[in-house]
């Protein structure tokens, strides 16, 4: 087990690399201790959760929504958790949004920590400190920014891991390497999910990459006031199209990510644009589809990242270099609406 030790501007998070379900009880205060988990988890690996207090709930991003939080916070009542009681999330991203955000309201805020047991959850959604719920069709627009006291990598969980939710992690690694590691973006060229899938150190090793990147950019820029903005690289359309068309997190970030390579094109003189398609394609993601400009942009008009009538977009000057560029709405819908 690796262990290293991440501060932040108010807190630290300890990151278990490499590690095993069974080291919680070395970390925690089992009595004292809730974990949170879905059905699909729950049912797939019941004997890890002997003995341990438990929440179990629906599984689906339809279920990241305040009543989910709400149950959550009736069931702690009723166990009587109180400010000492760690909330510990065993699950993908939905599970690590609802723990976090729920921690970090109940009684004005308890310790959370994450077990992700998904490739997505564990290379983004579980690290940063972004915990929040949805609201109809907007994603995440609601929640806080709040740092887990500590992430447990246990690989044994991706052993049960259906394709698609392969694909939904690497199209955030592939987010991660686009953005700012052009060697990664080399190396996912060369390979595939199945070479990932079949050689546990080259994917233990990736994941940690993928880790270490995304933390030091939180760590530089925490409340995303600028830096950590290129971490939104393809989820402005990503986001307007997943809860629409009921595609899955990898997918809307992939159609998001190869749009955002053709304004790139425009805006900033990016020339490989075929590369990171190829790519996206090369790991069973999407790249083009036929969508509503109207009810997109309606959507638009609610992201966190616009200001006023300007959309704080990221664009990439080269693989491996990204920018935020500030575009009007206007000219970023007419953009859109002729690729």
């Amino acid at each position: 087990m690796k262990h290293l030790k991440f501060k932040f501007s108010a807190s630290a998070t300890d990151f278990y690399a490499d590690s095993s379900f069974s080291q919680l009880k070395k970390i925690v205060d089992q009595a004292n201790t809730v974990l949170i988990t879905d059905e699909n988890i729950f049912r797939l690996h019941g004997s890890k959760f002997k003995n341990w207090n438990c929440i179990v709930l629906r599984p689906g991003e339809e279920f990241k929504v305040q009543a989910t939080a709400d149950a959550v916070i009736s069931q702690l009542i009723k166990m009587g958790a109180d400010r000492k009681t760690m909330l510990i999330g065993v699950g993908g991203g939905v599970i690590t949004d609802i723990t976090g955000f729920t921690a970090s309201v109940y009684m004005r805020g308890i310790k959370s920590g994450f077990v992700p047991t998904t490739l997505l959850a564990m290379v983004d959604a579980s690290i940063g400190g972004k915990n929040g719920v949805d609201v109809g069709v907007y994603k995440n627009l609601v929640g806080t920014i709040r740092q887990p006291s500590f992430i447990l990598h246990d690989l044994d969980f991706l052993d049960t891991l259906p394709p698609l939710e392969w694909e939904n992690g690497f199209a955030e690694i592939i987010k991660h390497a686009c953005i700012m590691d052009v060697t990664m973006f080399n190396k996912l060229e060369q390979q595939t999910i199945g070479h990932f899938r079949e050689t546990r150190k080259e994917l233990s090793n990736l994941i940690r990459r993928n880790t270490l990147l995304k933390t030091k950019v939180v760590r530089q820029d925490e409340f995303e006031k600028g830096e950590r903005r290129l971490l939104n690289f393809g989820h402005t359309l990503g986001h307007a199209l997943e809860n629409q068309y009921e595609l899955s997190h990898g997918q809307a970030i992939s159609i998001g990510m190869t749009y955002a390579c053709h304004i790139s094109k425009q805006l900033a003189g990016f020339k490989e644009t075929s590369r990171v398609v190829t790519v996206l394609n090369k790991y069973g993601l999407p790249t083009y589809a036929s969508f509503d400009m109207k009810r997109v942009f309606e959507v638009f008009q609610m992201d966190k990242k616009r200001e006023r009538n300007d959309m704080n977009f990221i664009v990439l000057q080269k693989i491996g270099k990204g920018m935020i560029r500030s575009i009007p709405l206007k000219k970023l819908q007419k953009i859109i609406a002729g690729i």
